[in-house]
């Protein structure tokens, strides 16, 4: 057998959103302004929740999931961007990307499930409202969530696998500020059929089925509404709703336009920044969306600030 002479690649180059080290203390400062709002947003929805006993029950309990995992979201892929800048370099390391790679992938997939189930819970509470609490037992909720962490788990699992299996070039460098799974994939010198087919297969089933399975929860729940006679109930049961109907339609939207926008130029640095409206800005903006137009969860964020 012969030996293949290959150099072992020891880290990649994130080359981020521009060269011009003018714009890097802009970029830092945004950033980081971001990542703040972000984590302490969802920590006091968290902390909110957590001390208000009105609010124990299975549709904020999956929101205090959520809002767990946006933090956890975000810190895959911030901290190490901000370090970069700091430190004036676009390293990281082999480990290092592949590491960030699967969280990244987990947390998205965590996101997308628990929209889903999201979904789900607001179908029940709606459409059979009698027999909500008889079904949605503490137990099926941590079941559920459960559920989303091994699904998520093994599709992150599968494509960190088949990507440690291909080989790459020296001086890799990634069009992105973090190490995004397609990204990597298109980085290799090897073979990479497996991973695009296991790509196509995990968007079917792991995006189109949850995105599938909202679509027909919130037509159950719309053909419902309707048939509700008074214009305030009509009111009250699409209230229930609204807050996540807004982010379902925030997290696919600009998920979608990443998909364009990296259809239409994969190599360029579009595709980056149209990343930081479902990997920076939905993270952030779930909190507001969640409190603002929910007046359980203001009174209870009242109570928490101003200790009334």
């Amino acid at each position: 057998m012969k030996r293949r002479n290959q150099t072992q690649l020891s880290e990649f180059f994130l080359m981020g959103f521009s060269e011009d080290p003018a714009l890097q203390p802009l970029i830092f400062e945004l950033f980081l302004s971001m990542y703040l709002v972000t984590v302490s947003g969802n920590l006091l929805i968290i902390v909110a929740i957590l001390s208000d006993q009105h609010l124990h029950m299975p549709m904020y309990f999956f929101l205090t999931n959520l809002s767990m995992v946006d933090i956890c979201f975000t810190s895959t892929t911030i901290p190490k961007m901000l370090v970069n800048i700091q430190m004036q370099t676009r390293a990281i390391s082999y480990a290092g990307c592949i590491t960030q790679m699967s969280l990244f992938t987990l947390f998205v997939g965590l996101d997308n499930f628990l929209l889903t189930v999201m979904a789900y819970d607001r179908l029940l509470a709606i459409c059979h409202p009698l027999h909500y609490i008889a079904i949605m037992t503490p137990q099926l909720c941590v079941q559920l969530v459960l559920l989303c962490w091994v699904l998520a788990a093994l599709d992150s699992l599968v494509h960190s696998l088949l990507v440690l299996r291909l080989s790459f070039c020296t001086q890799v460098e990634i069009p992105h500020f973090f190490c995004e799974l397609n990204q990597v994939i298109h980085r290799a010198c090897s073979d990479t059929f497996l991973n695009d087919l296991m790509l196509y297969l995990a968007a079917v089933f792991f995006i189109v089925g949850p995105l599938a399975g909202i679509l027909y929860s919130y037509y159950k729940i719309i053909s419902s509404i309707r048939a509700i006679s008074s214009a305030k109930g009509k009111h009250k049961a699409f209230s229930t709703c609204a807050s996540h109907l807004s982010a379902i339609s925030l997290f696919y939207g600009t998920g979608l336009g990443v998909y364009l926008s990296a259809s239409a130029a994969p190599d360029s640095g579009s595709t980056a920044a149209a990343s930081v409206m479902y990997t920076v800005v939905t993270p952030m903006l779930n909190p507001f969306i969640y409190s603002l137009r929910n007046t359980d969860m203001k009174r209870a964020l009242k109570g928490l600030l101003f200790h009334k």
